[in-house]
């Protein structure tokens, strides 16, 4: 039987461009959005230092130090890391093992599991987030606790002594 053949005055043409002829689903998929990052795939492992001048997705294994400067870096689910982390923000929903040091924002996702030491500006833990280290928010923390510096160590104790009465300051 052959594919283009007439039948009943109609011609393969006419069969053809008839729209009720051709069922198919229309495609409604959008094309992937350009993105700069890059993804370390789960089967992926890297040793060594890492640098990169955008974002980054880890669902592999990597040991060493990751130098992320200036762009996000996020450990996926699948993701395991053995590293000291240097970036600007950092997502974390897989392992990690070793310091963050981000000069914005951190955050430990739920299921994500970290050991090491934070430094950062901003931290967000979510529930089930593990997290075993110390987090240092420096300056912005420290300014915010630290009590008004006196120009003289007495200097305290005369403003005191000027608030009271007349009589206790004579007794004293």
């Amino acid at each position: 039987m052959a594919i283009f053949k007439k039948s009943d005055g109609i011609d393969s043409e006419t069969l053809m461009a008839d729209p009720r002829a051709s069922k198919a689903p229309v495609s409604k998929a959008q094309p992937a959005r350009q993105t700069n990052s890059s993804i370390i795939g789960p089967t992926m492992e890297f040793n060594g230092e890492l640098s990169a001048d955008e974002d980054l997705i880890i669902d592999g294994l990597v040991k060493g130090t990751i130098k992320h400067h200036n762009k996000h870096l996020t450990v996926g689910r699948t993701g395991r890391v053995k590293a000291d982390i240097h970036a600007s923000s950092v997502m974390v929903l897989g392992k990690l093992i070793g310091d963050i040091h981000s000069s914005g924002s951190v955050t430990l996702s739920k299921g994500s599991d970290v050991v090491g030491n934070i430094f950062c500006a901003r931290i967000a833990m979510e529930d089930g987030a593990r997290f075993r280290g110390q987090i240092d928010m420096g300056e912005q923390r420290e300014a915010s606790k630290a009590p008004p510096k006196q120009k003289h160590p007495d200097a305290g104790a005369q403003e005191n002594l000027r608030s009271l009465p007349q009589k206790a300051r004579t007794a004293s």
